[in-house]
């Protein structure tokens, strides 16, 4: 259990692309127009995704070129850039604060290379301080919505009176690939969208909610059921068949030894907050701690609205859960590459 550090405020941010599902079909057909049985045999998951549509940092016209690391990374550095102003100028401004008032930043980010990392490259348009201190992980994948927030939470109790912004980016869409044998490239053309999410948090007094504990459990010997492999082409998505069966086998005890180390047990929980990886991954959740139907109504919405974002896509679900009204123990929970599973505990002021 960490002390007690408090949530000031939430925002979100998404690019101005927007995709409806059954235009991705149609375009992904014709993409994969070379790989037809491929497809053919795949193209369920569009109509099965639960997803409406998705926000994309670039016009449709551009996904159906080929390209390679150069011209990918650059879309992502010049969306990654304006989604991070949009989410943390947002964030500051709803926290009743200024940029000079920020005296640190944790940027989460792991669908492209930033360096100098993206709160440098924001530095001078969002108008931090020349001290201010710079936190930038890569590679939490969709975990690091959960574990990126816990990690600003530590360091503002770490440094009493200190505050913190949280900001994670992810251009998810710029790395799909439809040169691709591999199943899962086909899995996440329905599945990926992108979008931003930005936190202030404090130690001390409490606004929206208090941050009281984090904790992890992480799988030896899972490397290969989600994450990246890095190609000339750009980053190839690693997506095995196996997650929500091992999601559904595993995340109960996970969750109990969670809970163990936060100093409560599962029944105390009042609401989960899931990372929306997918349909079927929620319905694992449900059936792993044996949950209500619609009880995880919020990440179905969120789902249908954005589709998969990665790490920001569980604090579009907070935002909404905020919206009304915390109830007063919420596990936050994402899975991400590793493989791991990040928990948090949220409680109402």
């Amino acid at each position: 259990m960490m002390q007690s550090c408090s949530l000031l405020s939430l925002a979100t941010a998404v690019p101005p692309h927007v995709i409806e599902q059954s235009d991705a079909k149609a375009r992904a057909r014709e993409a994969f127009g070379g790989k037809k049985a491929l497809f053919d045999r795949l193209s369920g998951v569009f109509d099965n995704a639960g997803i409406a549509r998705r926000h994309i940092v670039a016009p449709q016209e551009w996904y159906m070129d080929g390209h390679g690391w150069h011209d990918r990374n650059a879309v992502y550095l010049e969306a990654s850039e304006q989604l991070f102003i949009d989410a943390a100028t947002a964030a500051i401004e709803k926290a009743g604060l200024t940029p000079k008032d920020i005296d640190g930043v944790v940027t989460v980010s792991t669908t492209g290379i930033a360096t100098p990392s993206l709160e440098a490259r924001c530095f001078t348009r969002v108008g931090f301080r020349t001290d201010v201190r710079r936190v930038p992980v890569f590679g939490l994948g969709c975990a690091g919505g959960v574990n990126g927030l816990s990690l600003a939470a530590r360091l503002a109790t770490a440094d009493p009176g200190s505050i913190w912004l949280f900001v994670t980016v992810e251009t998810c869409s710029i790395s799909i690939r439809l040169d691709s044998d591999d199943p899962a490239a086909v899995v996440a053309t329905a599945l990926f969208g992108d979008g931003a999410a930005a936190a202030v948090v404090t130690s001390g007094h409490h606004s929206l909610a208090r941050i009281t504990g984090s904790a992890e459990k992480i799988w030896p010997d899972t490397l290969r059921i989600m994450g990246w492999d890095v190609e000339d082409p750009g980053l190839s998505v690693v997506f095995d068949r196996a997650i929500p069966p091992f999601i559904e086998e595993e995340l109960a005890e996970a969750v109990d030894g969670m809970c163990e180390k936060l100093g409560i047990t599962r029944d105390e929980i009042d609401r989960l907050c899931c990372h929306p990886g997918g349909v079927k991954v929620i319905d694992a959740i449900e059936s792993a701690l044996h949950l209500n139907q619609g009880e995880l109504n919020l990440e179905r919405e969120v789902l249908l609205d954005y589709g998969n974002m990665s790490a920001p896509t569980v604090l579009f679900v907070l935002e909404r859960l905020l919206e009304r009204g915390l109830p007063d123990k919420v596990l936050m929970t994402a899975f991400g590459p590793g493989f791991t599973c990040a928990g948090m505990l949220l409680e109402a002021p």
